[in-house]
């Protein structure tokens, strides 16, 4: 029997009995496919991949374009995770409508659940717009990489009384703007426990301490497969740099010597 597929309505009935949403992200077919087997609830498309697929120096340069071409390919690989995708930079920025028409773009061509969007107040239009034309949004505040330039680098946010009190605020407005969830990023815990048992929706951690409803983690963080820098909120599972190295040390090696391939892998 086919499993039941993850909908807004339990991440709320999650929130409400205690039991912690997981979420990972995913950029293919292969990774989605594993997570998918193993019951993640959420699969979040993160414009991530400019760093840790596309190999770029931040997210910003991500475009829409590569963001339907890699959701897509997950798209094909999750059938009962609840599926959303990060709005990438200037996809939404610049009015409510067209903010709508990209959305809408993920939903139509690339089979999303959810969008996700970054910020607080300044997107509140963009949030109630979207959810008027029927798209699910999930907020983003703290951190929001897309805007690193601004808020001074990849810094832990909510430190002092007025930022942690614009933020507590900025979460009220995107519940009340219609979020049915919101990640907060590097925020000191104590401030997201605040936020989580405030809120009415989800808040789903992302170096944000133990107290939200759920997390999420860069798959390729939490596998080692991104060694440029690892964030410290960030526990690193398995180390598959390893892992690929060997296995591809052993095929050059058997390769070279003529013992690849023998008879068993001839026809």
């Amino acid at each position: 029997m086919e499993e039941k597929k993850f909908t807004i309505l339990d991440f709320k009935r999650k929130k409400d009995s205690g039991e912690k949403i997981t979420m990972l992200t995913a950029y293919d077919f292969a990774i989605a496919s594993i997570i998918e087997g193993i019951g993640v609830d959420s699969i979040l498309v993160g414009d991530s991949l400019g760093m840790v697929v596309l190999g770029r120096d931040s997210t910003v340069s991500v475009t829409m374009d590569e963001m339907i071409h890699h959701t897509k390919a997950v798209r094909s690989g999750v059938k009962r995770a609840f599926l959303i995708a990060d709005m990438p930079f200037m996809s939404f920025q610049v009015n409510d409508e067209e903010a709508v028409r990209n959305a809408g773009r993920f939903v139509k061509e690339a089979g999303c659940d959810a969008v996700k969007i970054e910020g607080g107040r300044e997107v509140v239009s963009r949030v109630e717009a979207i959810n008027k034309a029927g798209i699910a949004v999930m907020g983003h505040i703290g951190l929001t990489p897309q805007s690193t330039s601004k808020l001074g680098g990849y810094r832990v946010q909510g430190k002092n009384e007025v930022s942690a009190s614009r933020l507590a605020e900025d979460a009220v407005l995107l519940e009340k703007a219609g979020c049915f969830a919101i990640v907060l990023e590097c925020l000191p815990a104590d401030l997201a426990k605040k936020v989580t048992l405030k809120a009415g929706i989800p808040i789903i951690g992302c170096g944000a301490g133990p107290y939200c409803d759920g997390q999420v983690l860069v798959t390729y963080d939490m596998l080692g497969l991104f060694s440029r820098f690892k964030p410290k909120f960030v526990k690193q599972y398995a180390d598959l740099t390893c892992i690929i190295g060997d296995a591809v040390r052993t095929y050059v090696d058997e390769t070279k010597r003529g013992v690849f391939p023998d008879k068993d892998h001839s026809f």
